[in-house]
């Protein structure tokens, strides 16, 4: 009984597909997007309160939402910044939903994912906001420009156009360096220096990558987690970067079903949950080796991988969980929604002993 326990504290079904949620900052409220059976977006602000979740706000749009991200917005405002299925990139202030504060056509099709930095006091420099979409573009926005990207990353004509499934922002460990991780439903992993403006690394995994984070965004890139279809997720150790053979990782077989989605703790970097189509949950606690760098025959630094290990899992739904988000506040709160039209509001104890 010394392991975690995941606990379902509250479930409440909805008239509508979730397809993302994510906490508002400093709050007991969280936000759920998704659409509508009449192809309208839904955007629902809950709050956690005496054992149960009340609806505080319902808005419908005219497009679908598809995801959703805090991090590019102050503590202060707390906007939520939306990609939509049409490929609009949007901000909203929850207080006054009428009209977006800042809206722009970014992609030509759907907007799969998105992430923010700078924003929530977590990582030096401006606050941006990355879109990765269906026409194979990643984007990065700054909030206070309109209209136009700060950085386009896309296939140069006549390149496959491949689907963006996954999209992560790291480095941001002073107001200069930052890099973006980005995740193709061909298997492609590529790691984009917005510092440089070059792409840093790339590899592909052989299968659809449908989530990836860095343990922390507003460090020296430590370590990387992408979750694939066929149910592997792989963990990169991002300190060191072999000349040849680029950054060590070690995958890892989970949920028999694909694995959507990964999210790291707030409060400790090396727990993480994985979220799978079959509507289970794994957390997994990742433990370093007793050394994280070795020379090769050549005398070049290569990266060590330590090891992963199952701390609990749960099995919340018959079908997929497709949107994850840890509590900033409360360590172990967590929300989770899955397409059986469910959101979950769940509690995982004994964080702080792992």
């Amino acid at each position: 009984m010394d392991k975690p326990q995941i606990i379902a504290h509250v479930q409440k079904s909805l008239n509508f597909t979730l397809f993302d949620t994510k906490w508002i900052p400093c709050s007991a409220r969280f936000v759920v997007l998704g659409n509508h059976a009449r192809g309208t977006g839904a955007l629902q602000v809950f709050e956690v309160s005496h054992g149960d979740v009340q609806l505080i706000k319902s808005t419908e749009k005219p497009k679908s939402f598809k995801c959703g991200t805090f991090a590019a917005s102050s503590l202060q405002q707390r906007y939520l910044a939306t990609g939509d299925f049409d490929g609009k990139l949007q901000i909203w202030n929850l207080e006054d939903t009428d009209l977006p504060v800042y809206s722009v056509k970014g992609h030509k099709e759907i907007i799969n994912c998105i992430d923010g930095v700078g924003g929530l006091g977590i990582g030096e420099g401006s606050p941006e906001l990355v879109t990765g979409s269906r026409d194979g573009a990643v984007k990065v926005w700054d909030p206070r420009q309109k209209n136009e990207p700060v950085a386009t990353m896309e296939p140069t004509e006549g390149q496959d156009k491949r689907d963006c499934w996954a999209v992560t922002f790291g480095h941001a460990y002073n107001p200069h360096d930052r890099c973006i991780c980005a995740g193709y439903d061909n298997g492609d992993v590529k790691l984009f220096d917005l510092r440089n403006m070059s792409l840093r690394w790339e590899t592909n995994i052989k299968n659809g990558v449908c989530g990836l984070e860095f343990d922390r965004k507003d460090i020296k890139m430590n370590k990387l987690v992408a979750t694939t279809l066929e149910s592997k997720f792989h963990v990169f150790d991002m300190q060191t970067q072999h000349p040849e053979s680029g950054f060590s990782s070690l995958s890892e077989k989970a949920h028999k079903s694909t694995v959507w989605a990964v999210k790291h703790l707030p409060q400790n970097r090396d727990v993480f949950m994985t979220c799978g189509g079959s509507g289970t949950l794994n957390l997994w606690k990742y433990t370093y080796p007793s050394k994280r760098v070795e020379k090769d025959g050549k005398g070049q630094e290569k990266g060590v991988m330590g090891t992963v290990s199952l701390l609990q899992n749960a099995v919340l739904s018959t079908q997929p969980i497709s949107g994850f988000d840890w509590s900033p506040d409360k360590m172990g709160l967590c929300v989770c929604t899955s397409f059986d039209q469910t959101l979950r509001v769940i509690i995982v104890t004994k964080l702080n002993l792992v």
